[in-house]
């Protein structure tokens, strides 16, 4: 299931101290060391890759995973590129400046279900998911690896925006494909009475 050999129920056990995933030890997304990447066909023939910078989330106790996205931040190595994706040809940011995500992981632990929100439209999704294990940093902080991959239909949330090629085909493809990589921390007693304070 995993692609490698790895103890199941023990990772659970240590993200959970139980068998039952509703016990999830509260993490939350550290931005620094995650990804939350994208990539889409350009005129049929090559992949034009890019990212959001800035994000926010993690997952509760009951394994319910929430995310935003600032969509001001994307990047896609051109300005001229990001500038018209944050136009109102496609995600009309300064009207919808956030991309959620609020969900749940299945109980297996191999795919994440929920609903993402781009532009005012709220549509299921299905990440696959790949655990990749567990560390302690420097710091004493108990850092947990995730790799999530899926793909949405961009003309389902509005951004239908296109080009008609010579040689038939569009300029961009519908299909958005998502690579998301994710380093959560755990939260602690004292983090969460610092939060509160």
């Amino acid at each position: 299931m995993w692609g490698y050999s790895i103890d199941y129920w023990g990772i659970v056990d240590y993200c959970c101290n139980t068998k039952n995933l509703y016990t999830m030890k509260k993490m939350i997304i550290d931005q620094a060391h995650s990804e939350i990447g994208f990539k889409v066909k350009h005129l049929m023939i090559s992949t034009v890759k890019g990212n959001i910078g800035t994000f926010s989330g993690g997952v509760d106790e009951d394994g319910t995973v929430n995310v935003s996205m600032n969509l001001n931040s994307i990047n896609t190595g051109n300005l001229d590129r990001d500038n018209h994706l944050k136009s109102a040809d496609f995600f009309n940011v300064e009207e919808y400046p956030v991309m959620t995500f609020n969900g749940g992981m299945t109980e297996d632990m191999t795919s994440v279900v929920g609903e993402i929100t781009i532009k005012g439209v709220t549509k299921q999704i299905t990440l696959d998911v790949d655990y990749n294990g567990t560390s302690v940093d420097p710091w004493g902080n108990t850092k947990h690896g995730w790799e999530m991959t899926g793909s949405i239909n961009r003309s389902d949330f509005g951004l239908t925006w296109n080009a008609p090629l010579e040689t038939g085909g569009v300029l961009v493809s519908e299909e958005v494909k998502l690579n998301i990589d994710l380093q959560m921390m755990e939260v602690v007693e004292e983090m969460e009475t610092m939060s509160a304070e």
